[in-house]
C-alpha cells in the first residue's frame, strides 16, 4: 500500500449562470438580423437566374361517361350514409363516465329515422350517436338487432327533411364482375367512396354468435375498419349489401371484403322495426350438445327433448329419455328438412329460416335403425 496521500479533489465545476443568457442574446440577434436582411439566407436563390413562369394548364376535355356516372352516384347516395359512433361506460376512481368505444357506418332506412348498421358496431355500447351528411349529430336508440345476421336497427329523432332513405335493390340477380360502390367512414374518414366489382357470390361468413351467414357477397372494393355497416351499392345507386367483414392478414383492406346481401337485410329489418327482433319459426325441440352426437357417431341433429304441445310433439318426434330400468334411450336424429340434408344445428336453423311460423316442414329423422318422415307445424320462436 503506498504511503503517499491521495491527490486533493476539487468540487465539480458548475456552468456559468451567464452562459444561457449569452446564448439567448445571440439567438435573438441572429433572428433580428435575418428579419432585417442583414445576414444572407443560405437557402435564398441567387439573383440573375433564368426567368420562370407557371406552366400553362392543359385543357383536359370532358369527363368520361363512367366518371360522370360515379360522381352522380356519390352525390345522390352519400346523403343516405351516416357515421355511427359508440360510447361505453368506464369507471374511474371517483365516478362512472362514458368514453368513446368505436365507430362505424350506417345508412338511413326510412323517413321515420330508422338507421341500419352492423350489430358488431353497436354491441356492448352504452350510448350510440349518429352523424348525418350535414354533420349534425343525434343520439340514437337501439330498436333491436339480429345478432345471427350481424344487423342492428337504430332510430334517431331528426327532422324528416334531413333524412334521405337509401334506394333498395336486390341481391338475387347479381353477377360476378358487375361494378359496385362502397360508401362509409374507414378509419373515421367520413364520406369515403371506394369502387370495385362483385368478386364472388354465395360466400359464408361467421357472425358474433358463431352462426353462419350465407349468400354473402364478396367484393374487391376497399373495405377497412370503419366501413362496417355501410352500404354496398350497384351502378344504379341501389343498396345490394351491407359491408361487414374483411379477410386480411394485416387488418386493412386486402381486396377481399364481404357484404350481407340486401335480400337478407330487407327480410330482417322490417321484423326488427315491428317486433324489436327477428321472428323465427321453430320445431319446438331442444337439441343435444353436438359433441354428444359426435360421440354417438350420429350425422345429424340429436333431439334432447320435445316441448309439450309443440308441433314436434304433435308430429310424434321423441327426445332422449330413460326407460323404466334407467337405461338411456337415444332420441330421434333429424337428418333432413324439406329434402335438404341436416348435419348440424346451423344447417337446421338455416333451413327453418326459409319458412314462416304456421307453415309445415317435412322432417326426415332416424329412430334406432329406422328412417322415418313427418310433417311438423312450425310455431313462432319466443
Amino acid at each position: 500500500m503506498s504511503g503517499y496521500p491521495p491527490p486533493p479533489t476539487s468540487p465539480p465545476r458548475r456552468p456559468s449562470a451567464l452562459l444561457p443568457l449569452l446564448l439567448g442574446i445571440l439567438a435573438a440577434y441572429i433572428v433580428f438580423r435575418l428579419l432585417q436582411g442583414g445576414i444572407p439566407n443560405p437557402f435564398a436563390r441567387r439573383a440573375g437566374g433564368p426567368p420562370a413562369e407557371p406552366r400553362p394548364v392543359t385543357a383536359r376535355g370532358d369527363l368520361s361517361s363512367e366518371e360522370k356516372a360515379t360522381i352522380e352516384l356519390f352525390s345522390r347516395s352519400s346523403p343516405s350514409v351516416v357515421y355511427v359512433t359508440t360510447l361505453a361506460r368506464a369507471r374511474s376512481f371517483f365516478d362512472v363516465m362514458e368514453v368513446p368505444q368505436g365507430a362505424g357506418s350506417g345508412f338511413i332506412w326510412d323517413a321515420d329515422g330508422h338507421v341500419v348498421t352492423n350489430f358488431h358496431v353497436i354491441a356492448s355500447s352504452s350510448n350510440v350517436r349518429v352523424t348525418l351528411d350535414d354533420q349534425s349529430t343525434y343520439p340514437a336508440r337501439v330498436v333491436g338487432a339480429a345478432p345471427d345476421k350481424d344487423i342492428a336497427v337504430l332510430r334517431i329523432s331528426a327532422p324528416r327533411e334531413k333524412l334521405k332513405p337509401i334506394l333498395v335493390g336486390t341481391s338475387r340477380d347479381l353477377s360476378v364482375g358487375q361494378r359496385v360502390f362502397a360508401i362509409g367512414n374507414p378509419f373515421g374518414l367520413d364520406r369515403t367512396l371506394t369502387t370495385g366489382i362483385v368478386s364472388a357470390l354465395g360466400r359464408s361468413i361467421q357472425s358474433m354468435t358463431n352462426r353462419k351467414i350465407g349468400e354473402v357477397i364478396q367484393t374487391d372494393a376497399a373495405i377497412n375498419p370503419g366501413n362496417s355497416g355501410g352500404p354496398l351499392l350497384d351502378s344504379a345507386g341501389r343498396l345490394i349489401g351491407v359491408n361487414t367483414q374483411i379477410a386480411s392478414p394485416s387488418g386493412g383492406s386486402a381486396g377481399i371484403g364481404f357484404a350481407i346481401p340486401v335480400d337478407t337485410v330487407n327480410e330482417v329489418v322490417p321484423q326488427i322495426i315491428q317486433h324489436g327482433r327477428v321472428i323465427r319459426p321453430q320445431l319446438g325441440v331442444v337439441l343435444a350438445d353436438p359433441r354428444l352426437a359426435q360421440r354417438l357417431g350420429v350425422d345429424g341433429v340429436l333431439l334432447m327433448s320435445v316441448n309439450e304441445g309443440s308441433g314436434a310433439e304433435k308430429a310424434g318426434l321423441r327426445g332422449t329419455r330413460q326407460d323404466e330400468n334407467g337405461d338411456i334411450l337415444v332420441g330421434d336424429v333429424i337428418v333432413e328438412v324439406d329434402g335438404k340434408p341436416v348435419h348440424s344445428y346451423d344447417d337446421l336453423a338455416t333451413l327453418l329460416e326459409k319458412r314462416k311460423p304456421g307453415e309445415k316442414a317435412k322432417v326426415k329423422f332416424l329412430r334406432g335403425d329406422r328412417t322415418l318422415e313427418t310433417d311438423v307445424l312450425l310455431s313462432e320462436s319466443r
